[in-house]
């Protein structure tokens, strides 16, 4: 965790008085109103409707999970108080009592096993989190046996995002099947209303405009936020977003681009927060398709040929987006995780050189020596400067004759037409990913296996080698640290030789913060309200 720079004893003083009044059960004196800003809006208020941090990350505002992590990203119980492994297969979680829904509705193990099932529907995103669970089986109204499709021994650590709904309130609403990420079923209820047992109450939603949220009088928990009220605005422009910082419109934003770090340290009354993320950065192809979907090349596929992907690779001067695009704050990677992630082996992660002339000499060799013409898809409000990444990859890559259609988007196009749903339409795609587990077997599992059995949802391009998926369940089941670790490099090797994706960055966390406000920074980009105090 880290706590917003330059805050000064007096600032330090007030935060713990805040605090101590709000666990004392009392009104702080001082609470207020607090506004924030992101580059792009949450995507639905629906839980299990897509899988991606910002949406997912707002929302556990006011949705829960099993578990949950402290700012500094300690498991500690949330909706269950207790989990044991009492088979091999199966997780027994004792609920937490007494927890009620935001409409009054009371919490127990029919919402836990509700919630398993809605995950599972059509319009779910979160297919990575089913797939790690074959039942769940009622105890009691207070106990609930997970059972896994085998032994999984970091179970719970994979847990914090699968949040519960009512399903009560579901059935009510009809709406016990997911939210589609396609955006074709906006009419469903979950999608703009919300009954969680969170810390903090949707009041008022506006999509792309507003979202309000007041504390919940009711919460389970010790809401460590002297907040009375939080207004959420979502702003695409960076400059815009930058000028409501300093000017006083919103006390944070994010992310604020790194060339504007300076600007927040020589402005009065504002800081940048700034931090190492646990999130890759990375390029990915379409190498399941015979023929690709946007692409000058007619009755074949130039990115099954690994001569091709490794042009790519090699074309790419991941050093000069670093100091160009990033202002030197990214950490160029080989590995599709990031250093605070359990499993990753820095002797792994040289890059392979960045050496245009080869590059050219491997394209020859696969028979595009011309070059060709592809669609690449990027989001232009996820991740720090995403578009900016995008263009500077096609302009490298022009250097090999091959010509990028950049189709920047927001991210709610961009994933509506990448993901499964939407039967993962994309020939070239940037993409980044934070295993919520912090652990190597997520995105080997998510990212780096064929698409069966649950795994590789989120393998958009169908990258597809049979041991690394092999791995992946064998690392899921695997207890000795070293023969784990072992089987995690394995993996690693395996997909760099085959260049099944291109890593290029762990982005920086970037924030901008009010000196009125203290808020807490987790790794993993996770903004929460309940650490939120103001002045």
């Amino acid at each position: 965790m880290k706590l917003r720079r330059g805050v000064s004893l007096r600032r330090g003083l007030l935060a713990a008085v805040a605090a101590a009044a709000l666990a004392a059960g009392g009104a702080a004196a001082d609470a207020k109103t607090f506004k924030w800003a992101f580059q792009g809006d949450v995507q639905t208020m629906d839980p299990h409707g897509l899988f991606e941090t910002f949406t997912l990350g707002f929302q556990s505002n006011f949705y829960e999970g099993l578990v949950t992590r402290t700012p500094d990203l300690e498991l500690i119980p949330a909706l269950a108080t207790s989990w044991e492994n009492i088979k091999p297969d199966t997780w027994r979680f004792t609920l937490r009592k007494g927890v009620k829904f935001h409409n009054g509705n009371d919490f127990n193990a029919d919402d836990v096993i509700f919630s398993v099932e809605r995950i599972n529907t059509e319009g779910s995103d979160l297919k990575v989190t089913a797939a790690l669970i074959k039942e769940a089986v009622k105890v009691d109204d207070y106990t609930v046996d997970i059972v896994t499709p085998a032994p999984d021994p970091i179970l719970p650590l994979q847990l914090e995002i699968f949040y519960i709904m009512d399903k009560e309130w579901a059935a009510e609403h009809n709406t016990t099947a997911a939210t589609n990420v396609k955006g074709d079923d906006q009419g469903n209820h979950a999608n703009i209303n919300v009954n969680g047992t969170g810390p903090f109450m949707v009041t008022e939603r506006q999509p792309d405009v507003k979202t309000m949220l007041v504390p919940n009088p009711n919460w389970w928990g010790q809401n460590q936020s002297n907040v009375t009220e939080a207004i959420f605005t979502p702003i695409s422009q960076d400059a815009t977003r930058v000028a409501a910082l300093i000017s006083g419109d919103v006390h944070m934003a994010y992310p604020i681009p790194v060339q504007d770090w300076r600007r927040l340290d020589d402005a009065t009354g504002v800081s940048p927060l700034t931090g190492p993320e646990s999130r890759t950065i990375f390029l990915g192809f379409d190498q399941d398709r015979d023929e690709l979907l946007a692409s000058s090349v007619k009755g074949k596929n130039p990115f099954k040929d690994k001569r091709v992907r490794q042009a790519f690779y090699q074309a790419i001067d991941v050093e000069a987006i670093k100091q160009k695009v990033m202002r030197n704050s990214a950490t160029p990677s080989n590995l599709m995780v990031a250093p605070q992630i359990n499993g990753f082996n820095a002797a792994m992660n040289e890059r392979l050189p960045f050496d245009v002339e080869t590059a050219k000499a491997l394209m020859a060799e696969a028979g595009y020596g011309d070059g060709f013409e592809v669609t690449m898809d990027c989001p232009n409000d996820r991740y720090v400067n995403d578009e900016r990444i995008c263009q500077a990859v096609a302009s490298m890559l022009a250097k090999i004759g091959v010509k990028i259609d950049l189709l920047a988007q927001t991210k709610s196009k961009y994933f509506g037409k990448v993901l499964a749903q939407n039967d993962y339409d994309t020939s070239f795609y940037l993409l980044g990913w934070a295993p919520n587990s912090f652990d190597s077997h997520n995105p080997i599992s998510s990212l780096m296996s064929c698409r069966v059995d649950g795994k590789g949802s989120f393998n958009l391009g169908g990258y597809c080698n049979e041991r690394v998926t092999e791995l992946a369940d064998l690392i899921q089941v695997e207890t000795d640290q070293e023969k784990r670790q072992a089987l995690i490099d394995e993996a690693f090797k395996i997909h760099s030789d085959d260049v099944g994706h291109i890593p290029l960055h762990q982005q920086p966390l970037s924030w901008g913060v009010s000196d009125d406000a203290t808020v807490a920074q987790r790794p993993d980009n996770v903004f929460r309200l309940q650490y939120v105090t103001v002045k």
